[in-house]
């Protein structure tokens, strides 16, 4: 889809881990991972700390916290650093989905 994050074509080998754990984390109404969907909109590793900042798919959405959490204890477990999860006042849309994953949900 044409609204991808930048960061998920960095090769660093510890993004690239943390994105894999991140497939693992699926929003528990849709059943597609955090990834697939595009709420992952930021990730930085740094020395110290890892970063993340994310969108839910809607304004209230009744998991965020739950959601949150996971993404926050899945990014700080693979990248061995403490991690903050901020969320970004982006509008989620399907074009921010990965190529295919909306196939899944039959949204195309």
């Amino acid at each position: 889809m044409a609204d991808q994050p930048a960061f998920l074509s960095n090769d660093d080998p510890k993004i690239v881990a943390v994105c894999d754990a991140l497939r693992d984390v699926m929003d528990p109404e849709i059943g597609i991972s955090v990834i697939e969907l595009g709420l992952v909109r930021d990730l930085d590793i740094l020395t110290d700390k890892a970063e993340v900042e994310m969108i839910m798919t809607t304004p209230f959405c009744p998991y965020a916290p739950a959601l949150l959490e996971s993404v926050r204890k899945a990014t700080e477990d693979t990248a061995g650093v403490p991690t903050t999860i901020e969320m970004g006042s982006e509008m989620w849309s399907t074009e921010m989905m990965e190529e295919g994953a909306g196939g899944d949900w039959g949204l195309f």
